[in-house]
């Protein structure tokens, strides 16, 4: 499980912020970005991707203190 939360961190991580993304369905890597949620939802539909994530990043990343 590790590794999947560790590829999906580094996906988010190389993500622009401020901004709308989808992320596969195994969540390794984005694959598709826009300004809105409507953008990022009609492209995953023009490609017939029926699996991915979609999800906002913040405008920064902050350091998680434990």
């Amino acid at each position: 499980m590790r590794a999947k939360n560790d590829a999906r961190s580094e996906a988010l991580r190389k993500a622009p912020l401020n901004s709308w993304v989808a992320l596969s369905g195994d969540e390794t890597r984005v694959v598709a970005v826009g300004k809105t949620y409507g953008e990022v939802a009609e492209q995953l539909d023009r490609a017939g991707d029926e699996h991915s994530v979609i999800l906002r990043t913040p405008d920064a990343w902050l350091p998680l203190a434990v």
